[in-house]
């Protein structure tokens, strides 16, 4: 589990294909303090797990599973890339509740600057817009922001100075790939209400009552 705030600005330093999977080096400095083999680091929101690491890099194992949902096999030597440690038990959750696991891929469509504030209107999957709303916590290449406006296959965010400066969201630019999770409260409750129209309830004020929504 992770809370969506960024740690540092990491590179990939070395790319290799085997087959359906990838294998990342990624030069770090923060997350290697305490790292050991198998722990989690999250890559541009990805959760990917440790198998070797020296004083200044580690290297990670990507599935083929995750290439397929994540922007991952787009990557090149020198590429940016945000790294958060996974949360301990006792860390204060300052960002939203982020699993590592990615739903989907976005793309920058428009970017403007708004005074000190950068606007950014992304565009995605409509399979996925369901779980994005206006106001709701989104994690964009790991980053927690907060939603701003959603309409048809499209959502915006507002980036504040510091995270354009600390994050890779400052970095890229319209046309650009971003790797999305959606809130996973949303998640479940998509999952819940689907389950109970599956047994024939419909969605009412006393249903939602019944089920503490109300």
């Amino acid at each position: 589990m992770f809370t969506g705030i960024i740690e540092e600005l990491g590179s990939v330093e070395k790319i290799v294909k085997k087959g359906a999977t990838l294998t990342l080096t990624i030069h770090a400095d923060a997350v290697l303090k305490d790292v050991k083999e198998g722990d989690s680091i999250a890559v541009s929101g990805v959760c990917l797990t440790v198998v070797d690491f020296d004083n200044d890099s580690f290297t990670a194992e990507v599935s083929p599973e995750t290439l397929k949902k994540s922007y991952l096999d787009e990557l090149r030597k020198g590429d940016r890339v945000n790294l958060e440690r996974s949360l301990k038990i006792g860390d204060r959750l300052m960002g939203h509740m982020v699993s590592g696991h990615i739903d989907g891929i976005g793309r920058i469509v428009k970017k403007e600057q708004k005074g000190d504030f950068v606007d950014i209107t992304l565009q995605t999957k409509k399979e996925l817009m369901k779980y994005i709303v206006t106001k709701g916590s989104i994690a964009i290449d790991g980053v927690s922001l907060t939603v701003v406006s959603c309409k048809g296959d499209t959502f915006g965010i507002s980036i504040i100075p510091h995270t354009a400066k600390m994050t890779t969201i400052g970095i890229k630019d319209r046309g650009d790939s971003v790797n999305l999770e959606c809130d996973l409260i949303g998640k479940y409750v998509e999952s819940f209400v689907s389950r109970e129209n599956s047994s024939s309830k419909e969605i009412s004020r006393d249903f939602l009552k019944e089920y503490g929504f109300m």
